[in-house]
């Protein structure tokens, strides 16, 4: 049976300064690299076939160490970062002639990013509720469909994460892979509003913590068994 793991990326520099990041590009920083690690570890007794992440470095940081820090986990392959071949920016870096049964793939995809935060990107999460009202900012942060300035609702990270979860990521679980999805906060609650079958409103309660792999057993009809938390 098919399993899904998904982890949301360590602790990032912008994380321990209580900053709004969204789509800012910044990096895991050491307790962040710690998180990935133990992560790593806890996901040993699954070797990996394939690996989604976002497009943003915390997120690939975190499916490369969960890849790359036990054996296991990719049973000898390496890792190798997939780039789509139309991309302007593409140079050819994942393009080889050689065995490629010796690779695990990763697919990074902008439909798995974080929600995007808008006005509010970079600026601190507490003098942001000291400005605006902590209720406000509440509602900014943890609502399904409000929007905080200039960014998404979570209802448009859903409408973006959960179709490329359709097309590309459940059609390798029903064929038999095991498949890690390093990515964020609230891409991760999107994907698990659709596995958990859950309403709306139960959707922003879900905490995440950093590091923590979440496992679900799916069968090839794509139906889920068992669900796991690897505290």
């Amino acid at each position: 049976m098919a399993k899904l793991i998904l982890v949301r990326h360590g602790q990032s520099t912008w994380n321990a300064a209580n900053r709004f990041t969204g789509w800012v590009d910044v990096p895991l920083n050491h307790v962040g690299r710690r998180e990935a690690i133990a992560a790593a570890q806890k996901i040993s007794p699954y070797q990996i076939n394939v690996a989604f992440t976002s497009l943003l470095m915390r997120a690939m940081e975190t499916a490369a160490i969960c890849l790359t820090e036990c054996v296991g986990v990719c049973g000898g392959k390496s890792p190798v970062f997939k780039h789509e071949a139309d991309d302007p920016d593409w140079h050819g870096w994942d393009k080889y002639s050689g065995d490629h049964s010796h690779e695990v793939p990763i697919f990074m995809s902008s439909s798995l990013d974080e929600r995007y935060y808008g006005d509010l990107q970079g600026f601190n999460k507490a003098e942001m509720a000291q400005q605006f009202g902590e209720e406000v900012v509440h509602q900014w942060r943890r609502s399904f469909s409000i929007r905080p300035p200039g960014g998404e609702s979570l209802e448009d990270t859903v409408a973006r994460t959960i179709p490329f979860f359709l097309d590309r990521i459940l059609k390798h679980l029903t064929t038999g892979d095991n498949v890690l999805v390093a990515a964020h906060g609230n891409s991760l609650r999107a994907l698990i509003m659709q596995l958990d079958q859950l309403e709306p409103d139960e959707v922003p309660a879900l905490e995440l913590a950093t590091g923590i792999p979440i496992v679900y057993e799916i069968t090839p009809k794509g139906e889920i068994t068992h669900k796991t938390v690897l505290a």
